[in-house]
């Protein structure tokens, strides 16, 4: 698998105006790319962290089973719109992944949402509540990747796409310190650099980093 992909961040469908300050999807083209590297037809795909479906409406329509589990009630609505088995999709809290009942998965592909030093929200609650800072954050998705450990096949796979934050005079290695965290729970296989048509949080780059359950 190559180590650099050049792409568009044009997407295939434009959200609802409700949706517009919130435009944070990747593109399903990178979703492709490795379910194309990971997986096989019928394999069960699953996104903690589903926002508006991309993971799942792609993996669908390459004959995978998409999962998802998603905090916002009215964004898993949107997504579910699009699906062939909306049922797949859960509306629920990621820290909590394992209190709910799903099969094994072959492959998990998933963007959590962001946090830099700093921010007064917690991402994990959809920015809603107080946060307890960054060491906290990371903490709490060391745990959601802990339990996604205990679903993931033997030899199954999970990519995290993660940039780090420029802005405001201060930057935030998130990607970095997420492969550090997640790294104690999942074996660390590398990252794959994604490189951009435009910026975002300061840079033309993030990173998919790919990890396996031994």
């Amino acid at each position: 698998m190559p180590t650099f992909l050049q792409l568009s961040k044009a997407l295939d469908r434009p959200l609802p105006p409700e949706f517009h300050d919130d435009e944070v999807r990747y593109p399903p083209e990178l979703v492709q790319h490795f379910l194309v590297g990971y997986t096989r037809p019928g394999d069960r795909v699953f996104d903690p962290f589903a926002g508006y479906g991309t993971t799942l409406i792609t993996a669908e329509a390459m004959g995978r089973i998409g999962y998802g589990l998603e905090l916002d009630a009215t964004k898993a609505a949107y997504a579910r719109g699009f699906l062939q088995q909306p049922e797949n999709l859960v509306q629920g809290d990621a820290r909590r992944l394992t209190d709910l009942e799903w099969p094994r998965f072959q492959f998990v592909m998933t963007s959590p949402p962001y946090m830099s030093r700093g921010d007064p929200e917690d991402p994990l609650s959809d920015y809603r509540q107080p946060g307890r800072g960054y060491a906290a954050y990371l903490r709490d998705l060391r745990g959601v990747f802990a339990q996604l450990r205990q679903l993931v096949e033997p030899a199954g796979h999970v990519v995290v796409e993660a940039a780090n934050l420029k802005g405001d005079g201060q930057l935030t290695t998130l990607a970095w310190d997420l492969a550090a965290e997640i790294s104690k729970v999942l074996h660390f296989e590398g990252e794959v650099v994604i490189g951009w048509d435009r910026r975002e949080y300061g840079y033309d780059h993030s990173y998919c980093m790919v990890f396996s359950v031994l």
